[in-house]
C-alpha cells in the first residue's frame, strides 16, 4: 500500500462564520444564466453576499 503525502497527512481545519445578526453562514453553489455562481448566505436572516468575509 502506497503511503500518504506529505500534504495530506496536515490536519484541516473548518472555518465557521457568522453574521452579525447571529445566523451561521453557509456557502452555496446556484447555477444562473449558465454560470455557476458560489453565494455565502446567512441562515437566520436570509441575506446573500458573494463571500462570507463580507458579513462584517
Amino acid at each position: 500500500m502506497a503511503q500518504a503525502s506529505k500534504n495530506s497527512r496536515t490536519s484541516s481545519a473548518t472555518q465557521k462564520f457568522f453574521c452579525s445578526c447571529g445566523g451561521e453562514v453557509k456557502m452555496k453553489t446556484v447555477f444562473a444564466n449558465g454560470k455557476v455562481k458560489n453565494q455565502a448566505e446567512c441562515e437566520k436572516c436570509k441575506r446573500v453576499e458573494r463571500r462570507p468575509s463580507d458579513f462584517k
